[in-house]
């Protein structure tokens, strides 16, 4: 992973999160379950090569082309994420589900 910052950034933000859910809610399985959604959140947003996924949803299942030359074997990063109408719709509605059902967890 190239930012280790904003791993380390997620992580500590997840911890203050199960702080809270546990000074709250005195619970260790909300506590348990908050980190189980953080890590995965976090796994989800931070690990995946984004080199792949950041092109049309139709090209997701053909190789990628790397291109020749000496920095063949390091693909440089874009640092911004390409527009894609079916890509955000997926995600805000996994996201969307996930964090209610989390939600709906912990408030009860």
């Amino acid at each position: 992973m190239d930012n280790d910052a904003a791993l380390r950034t997620s992580l500590v933000a997840l911890a203050a999160l199960m702080a809270v859910v546990g000074l709250c809610s005195f619970s260790l399985k909300k506590v348990l379950a908050t980190y189980a959604y953080g890590i995965l959140g976090i796994a989800v947003l931070l690990l995946p090569d984004w080199e792949f996924f950041d092109r049309d949803f139709s090209q997701w299942f053909t190789p990628m082309t790397v291109p020749p030359g000496p920095g063949a074997n390091r693909i440089a990063r874009s640092g911004r994420f390409k527009f894609y109408p079916l890509r955000v719709a997926v995600l805000s509605a996994i996201y969307c589900f996930g964090l209610y059902k989390w939600w709906m967890f912990v408030s009860s």
